[in-house]
């Protein structure tokens, strides 16, 4: 997927530093992380700062290991400010459909870059159908559709059973963010790929569907 540019260097070094940080700083995670209660209360820049803050260097390390490899894709297609433009619109989409589902629990919290890597990944995915992932434990390559649509299918069941202590909505939220800007900004995509992004927008007419039933 070729070198990275300075842009995506960026982006993980101050995920890198302003996590590093948090880690070693209680009150600067607790000051900008995603907070219901601290949201509502008008400290909106969580919905920013929360997205380079992580909970240990694990959950940093696979964030910032998916942007590697998916961030090339969309600097190729489009450039270093539509890149930014759909990292940061997949980060605060995430972040509002978290706040959406959670707005009357005070006491939810959240942090990582995974809306903003989310919307990275469908990027790329819109892009290039036709890649191929390795993942750790499975041997064989998987298409990145066929992974882009487990993963949302995933996070639909996280979201309605809670499953573990994951933003689930966040990474749903950031996809779709993803999703619907690239085609805004890349509108030549509904004569390549046509076929491809219907099956993509599956998963989001499920969730809404479920969410119109109150099935969420």
């Amino acid at each position: 997927m070729g070198g990275l540019d300075i842009v995506v260097i960026l982006i993980i070094a101050a995920n890198v530093i302003l996590s590093l940080k948090g880690f070693n700083d209680f009150s600067f995670f607790e000051k900008y992380k995603f907070n219901i209660g601290g949201i509502r209360r008008g400290e909106q820049i969580r919905m920013l700062t929360s997205g380079f803050l992580h909970v240990d260097t694990m959950h940093l390390f696979f964030n910032m290991l998916t942007l590697y490899f998916f961030a090339p894709v969309v600097v190729g297609f489009l450039g270093n400010i539509k890149f930014l433009i759909i990292y940061f619109s997949s980060l605060f989409a995430g972040n509002l459909l978290s706040l959406f589902f959670h707005k009357d629990e005070y006491h939810y919290s959240a942090v990582g870059a995974s809306g903003a890597v989310s919307g990275i990944i469908y990027a790329g995915i819109l892009f290039r159908p036709d890649m191929s992932l390795h993942l750790m434990f499975i041997p064989i390559p998987i298409p990145a559709y066929i992974f882009g649509i487990g993963y949302l299918l995933y996070s639909i069941f996280g979201m309605k059973n809670q499953i573990g202590n994951i933003g689930h909505d966040a990474h749903f939220g950031g996809a779709v963010g993803g999703y619907v800007v690239t085609l805004i900004m890349a509108p030549w995509l509904f004569q390549e790929n046509l076929l491809m992004i219907g099956i993509l927008a599956i998963p989001i007419l499920v969730l809404f569907v479920l969410q119109r039933l109150g099935k969420l």
